[in-house]
């Protein structure tokens, strides 16, 4: 039987409390210093470049770019996404908390935290325990900070691998039922 399962990707289930002293590649730096990148983008290296200038890591300069397209009719970049709404979706997240839905899931819902080694979230005060205690799992992910999509794919991958396992089934499960996907 399938169950519904959840990944949290290093980010905690109450107060967000990130900053200090590894505050490096911080969403809500990152959020406001693409706000004040000077437009139209004409160069995704020079975006890089600036991203770095201003103290983010390389590789999360590199991904941002990645969410560059070109704008029809110039020879400018444009974002994929509205920046102000993702400013507002992260205003949002830091005004949320999980411990509720921790505390009482959904029969059969397993939720599966990510805590990267280098986050920049402060897991103190036996959070990851309060976790475990409730019934979840936290894994750490090795060589990761924030951004664990970029810093560790791998590893996040070979985390996730074994859940994947359950997705192959129950799609197994609906082709011998004859139930198409939609």
């Amino acid at each position: 039987m399938f169950c519904p399962q959840a990944w949290v990707l290093d980010t905690l289930p109450g107060d967000v409390r990130a900053g200090g002293p590894g505050r490096m590649d911080h969403p809500a730096d990152l959020i406001e210093t693409l706000r004040r990148l000077p437009l139209p983008i004409t160069d995704r290296h020079a975006v890089i470049d600036f991203l770095t200038h201003k103290g983010f890591s390389a590789p999360v300069a590199r991904w941002v770019t990645t969410n560059l397209r070109p704008t029809p009719g110039t020879h400018s970049l444009r974002w994929t996404f509205d920046l102000d709404g993702i400013a507002e979706l992260y205003n949002s997240y830091e005004s949320s908390s999980l411990w509720g839905l921790l505390e009482t899931p959904p029969q059969g819902l397993a939720v599966d935290f990510v805590r990267a080694e280098r986050s920049s979230f402060r897991w103190e005060g036996g959070i990851a325990e309060s976790i475990r205690q409730l019934g979840h799992t936290v894994h750490i992910l090795k060589d990761a900070g924030h951004w664990v999509h970029t810093d560790n794919p791998g590893g996040l991958f070979d985390l996730m691998a074994p859940t994947f396992k359950q997705l192959v089934d129950l799609h197994q499960q609906r082709a011998q039922a004859g139930v198409r996907r939609r």
